[in-house]
């Protein structure tokens, strides 16, 4: 049953997320154009999209998958499969990577913990760090990546399908920039993850297999230097880098601005190109840190409605009451949005309120709705409750009654029905009856009558 709510609760935020989506054609904001194939921010507070380019195309994620490889061995953490300070030893098949691929430098035989493993999963972007942690959870890297495309669907994650906990590329390994957003989301809400993708360098200490403590980096260039000099962030905080060749270069962020917001990024199929004068750049990087301070710098959270607002109040005709013809009607709750301009007086409210009401209401009793549409875009509805109590008149309840009754068609048919019969029983009464008894004294036996008749010849 959890796993259906969740899945019904993803499907609502993707439906809220979708209705978002227009805002800065809506707000008439210009277009960031991202040097990208796809690319999405978020606003990660309020689960709304403040930009969208190509988000919802199927996309290669690169090492950006291992945000999923995590997440499945946290969940797992949380179920008690596992813990932190869980020993793994890492197998010769775990370690045997593809020639380029990322690695952490762990050797066959070495002796880590689950935590020490997930820092070289997701700092340094270390393959055989996965392959470890996949081994360790479910036995075989096959079991692990079902686990993910499992994690995958319980997250609402439609446009994915994972085929690896690396993101070595495969035809068959894809996934969309807001489904990235969706798992990197998730991710976030442990606080080990978010530790380890702010991380600049982890030192691995020495173990049974290496001697001496290895320095790791990200290659995350918005909170290190060491991968790319030049591009760091100081909002940033995390998340997580890609590359292959066919994914191109990829990155999901996140970063906290002064007021303590956090909005996400994703950006996929970036280069390292040059630009019109000649410098070249990891647009991944300066791309994510550009979309991100675009959005900051428009976008606000604002009250687009609530019970203190202008012009929400509304009178309905109350019928049966003694004491007033109408009821004052406003909304309960507030309904809000992270948006680059709103004017209250170019918003447009849409009532759906009854014509009339009858007697009792009571205050708080809801009687409508009412929704909030601003250039064309409805950011979703209040209910319209009742201010005041309002008492019923008996004597105009008991006219309604009757009233009501007498507009039923069967009663109107038993009344003439029984009209008819009524009529019927004082004609037969009257009429008939009387006939029937004086028809009886006329024609009735005429024998021999007392003192009457032969007595015979006396004697």
């Amino acid at each position: 049953m959890k796993k259906y709510i969740r899945r019904a609760a993803a499907l609502a935020t993707a439906l809220v997320l979708t209705l978002s989506l227009c805002l800065p054609a809506a707000f008439a904001l210009d277009d960031p154009q991202p040097h990208c194939t796809a690319a999405i921010v978020v606003d990660g507070d309020n689960n709304e999209v403040l930009y969208d380019y190509n988000a919802y195309e199927k996309r290669y994620p690169a090492s950006v998958t291992k945000i999923m490889t995590t997440l499945v061995v946290l969940r797992a953490i949380d179920a008690g499969e596992l813990t932190l300070e869980t020993q793994v030893t890492a197998s010769k098949e775990a370690v045997t990577l593809p020639e380029g691929s990322s690695t952490a430098g762990i050797v066959e035989g070495e002796v880590l913990t689950i935590e020490q493993l997930l820092y070289c999963d997701l700092v340094p972007s270390g393959n055989e760090a996965c392959n470890i942690l996949a081994e360790a959870l479910c036995g075989s890297e096959e079991a692990f990546v079902e686990r993910m495309n499992e994690t995958a669907e319980d997250l609402g994650m439609t446009g994915t399908h994972f085929a690896n906990p690396h993101g070595l590329h495969d035809p068959d390994h894809y996934t969309t920039a807001y489904d990235i957003y969706l798992m990197a989301s998730a991710a976030m809400e442990y606080e080990i993850f978010r530790e380890i993708v702010s991380t600049p360098t982890y030192t691995l200490e020495p173990t049974n297999m290496v001697s001496e403590p290895r320095i790791l980096h990200s290659t995350n260039a918005l909170i290190s230097n060491w991968y790319v000099s030049g591009v760091t962030y100081s909002k940033a905080i995390g998340i997580k880098t890609g590359y292959t060749e066919e994914a191109g270069r990829c990155l999901a962020s996140a970063a906290t601005d002064e007021q303590g917001r956090t909005f996400y990024c994703v950006v996929l199929g970036s280069e390292y190109a040059q630009d019109e004068s000649g410098n070249w750049h990891f647009y991944s990087f300066s791309e994510s840190s550009r979309l991100l301070e675009w959005a900051f710098d428009n976008f606000t959270r604002i009250t687009l409605l609530s019970e203190t607002s202008e012009n929400v109040i509304r009178e309905v005709p109350v019928t049966l009451s003694g004491d007033t013809g109408h009821v004052l009607v406003q909304p309960v709750g507030s309904i809000e949005a992270t948006v680059p301009e709103y004017d209250p007086a170019k918003a447009e409210l849409k009532m759906d309120l009854p014509e009339s009401l009858e007697a009792p209401i009571q205050k708080g009793q809801v009687v409508g709705s009412v929704s909030l549409v601003y250039n064309g875009i409805n950011y979703g509805s209040l209910d319209m409750v009742a201010t005041d109590d309002v008492a019923r008149s008996d004597f105009q309840y008991t006219m309604k009654v009757i009233s009501d009754t007498w507009a039923l068609w069967w009663v109107k048919l038993l009344v003439i029905l029984a009209v008819v019969l009524i009529l019927a029983l004082v004609v037969y009464l009257i009429f008939i009856r009387p006939m029937r008894r004086g028809g009886r004294r006329r024609y009735g036996y005429t024998g021999p009558r007392r003192g009457g008749g032969y007595k015979g010849r006396r004697r």
